[in-house]
């Protein structure tokens, strides 16, 4: 065995390896009772053996999210060394040299990596294609802008397919080509320049196109309604002006050939505009519309971007399927957690929980405007009884009842306080505590200073400690106590300016600030205080977030007739009208 596979690595350099963040690893090791156990290292800082990682990544298909030795600065790198085109129908992506990790990927490169792992395995050819070949499977994009979309096709399919784009600026058409010519993994390609609508590039494809992806742009909120209206590409009907999106979703459609798929990104409200619920109604009813997929905010290529995915399909006779494969994955927290491979959409097609999934007949959506927003025909609530209700609300009406007789009262000082105070430069040069770097691996106890102008917090040793750290304190427990030291630094750090984008100190900052010098013990009493507090804040934010959770449960119940409108309160008009006024005056 090498020397290589006798090294260990710590969770923080596995996260690096596999380009993910700490936390995801954490999640990892909780989920998978097969990720490796460790072989070193101590229970606060365990290490893994890099072999059996990285064996693991290869199983589980994480290693699809490797990076490339020397592309990034973190120095990562390939676990599969399989050849790049050993297998064309593979779901995974090819991993040729340039390919990021998942945490890498911008915004509309997720989106084009899932949209792309929408396509079935017959979209492309058994073996590598020859140039100018009559055979040769093609996948276009109408509104390639910079080839994003396709060059994630030619990431999994590398050149077993041809890639085909047409763009209207002339600057992105160049980078689109220049980009191809980069990273094509050897596939072939033709960039047109052009508007697509009234000069298509790509007619030489209608009819015959092996799939169409497509992200329509953003701005161009009409379409030449007037000169075009006679034109055979609008299958289902000719669209608004004002109804771009479906123009868009025709011309792809019009260029499959039989059996062929379309994915296109469409803006939600293209699902529900009353001036194009007659074409909505026909892609249903022709069977050509598969499956609709609400995709997590901010997918698009420009940020804070809603999109629905459309899937269509070109029926390949009068045989067409009977449902609509609806999916809302509006609520996922994380949007890498969108399927980012063919295999994962199936499974999710197949075993999807019934709060983000449901085939819905077509006469259903034909009976009515044709409204094709999943949230529509999916039930994200749980359903639950008038008796679930009644006791949720009688258990949060008895937490709010210790909380309130929880509430601390603080003792009135026996003299105003008169600090003398330490900077953290003094106490890190006293070897009281080490500022560290924000990819060490915290441990518990150690003091967190994280992003966005968020309050430190003492680490617990959990996955959470990984959310948004900037600077990592490790502290001598002998001589600090880190509540102590979050307590007033908190609000030092507070009143010093910060002038950089993620909202926190710079080391140097860090240092200049400063806590009262107290004893050991008098420090733990403030820092008790502290500790009470934050905990208390903890379980209210928490509680204000279940309360409204059970509200919104409240009023799905009475909308769908589980509750009945007639309630009562557990409080006299007269003592809340008295709660409402003290409110008020505070």
């Amino acid at each position: 065995m090498s020397p290589a596979e006798y090294e260990e690595m710590t969770a923080a350099a596995i996260a690096r390896l596999a380009g993910v963040g700490r936390a995801a690893v954490s999640n990892w090791r909780r989920r998978y009772p097969a990720f490796p156990q460790p072989v070193g290292g101590d229970e606060r800082r365990p290490t893994f053996s890099r072999a059996d990682v990285e064996a693991w990544l290869k199983d589980t298909g994480k290693g699809d999210q490797l990076s490339t030795a020397g592309r990034t600065d973190t120095g990562t790198h390939r676990v599969d060394q399989e050849a790049p085109h050993s297998a064309p129908h593979s779901d995974r992506l090819p991993k040729e040299v340039g390919e990021q990790g998942i945490a890498a990927l911008g915004s509309g490169q997720l989106l084009a990596r899932l949209m792309v792992a929408l396509l079935p395995r017959t979209t492309v050819a058994a073996r590598p294609i020859e140039t100018g070949s009559a055979d040769e499977p093609a996948v276009l994009d109408p509104a390639c802008s910079q080839a994003t979309l396709l060059l994630a096709v030619a990431d999994r399919f590398g050149d077993a397919v041809k890639l085909v784009g047409q763009e209207l600026e002339e600057s992105d058409a160049s980078a689109a080509a220049h980009n191809l010519r980069s990273n094509a993994h050897g596939a072939p390609y033709e960039i047109h320049t052009g508007d697509s609508f009234l000069d298509n590039q790509l007619g030489a494809y209608l009819g015959k196109a092996a799939a169409v992806v497509c992200e329509p742009p953003l701005d161009l909120p009409r379409w030449p309604a007037d000169e075009l209206g006679t034109d055979p590409r609008w299958e289902f009907g000719v669209p608004a002006s004002r109804d771009s999106e479906l123009a868009w979703v025709q011309h792809c459609y019009a260029h499959l050939r039989p059996r062929g798929l379309a994915v296109i990104a469409v803006a939600p409200r293209t699902c529900v505009q009353p001036s194009g619920e007659h074409i909505r109604a026909e892609l249903v009813r022709s069977g050509a519309l598969r499956d609709v997929i609400a995709l997590p905010k901010g997918m698009g290529s420009a940020p804070d971007t809603e999109f629905c995915l459309w899937v269509l399909q070109r029926p390949y006779d009068a045989a067409v399927t009977e449902t609509v494969r609806m999916v809302d994955l509006t609520g996922l927290g994380d949007a890498a957690d969108v399927p980012q491979e063919f295999a994962a959409w199936q499974r999710l097609f197949t075993d999807a929980d019934s709060t983000i999934f449901r085939a819905v007949p077509r006469r259903e959506l034909l009976n009515g405007d044709a409204n094709l927003l999943p949230s529509r025909h999916i039930n994200s609530h749980a359903e639950a009884s008038p008796e679930d209700f009644l006791q949720v609300t009688d258990r949060l009406q008895a937490m709010y009842t210790r909380i309130g007789q929880g509430l601390p009262r603080f003792a009135t000082p026996a003299k105003s306080a008169n600090h003398v105070y330490v900077t953290f430069g003094e106490l890190e040069r006293a070897g009281a505590l080490k500022i560290r770097s924000r990819e060490t691996t915290p441990r518990a106890g150690d003091l967190l200073l994280r992003t966005f102008g968020r309050p430190p917090v003492v680490a617990s040793g959990g996955a959470e400690d990984d959310n948004g750290v900037a600077q990592v304190v490790e502290i001598d427990g002998t001589r600090l106590d880190a509540h102590f030291l979050a307590t007033f630094l908190r609000v030092d750090a507070n009143a010093l300016p910060v002038s950089n984008t993620l909202g926190v100190l710079s080391r140097e900052d860090l240092r200049r600030c400063r806590v009262p010098r107290m004893s050991l013990p008098d420090q733990r009493r403030y820092g008790d205080a502290f500790r009470h507090l934050q905990q208390l804040e903890d379980v209210l934010t928490t509680l204000a977030k279940t309360s409204t959770h059970v509200i919104e449960q409240t009023i799905h119940g009475l909308t769908t007739g589980v509750l009945a409108p007639e309630f009562t309160t557990s409080q006299h008009t007269d003592e809340a009208e008295s709660a409402d006024d003290e409110t008020r005056d505070l």
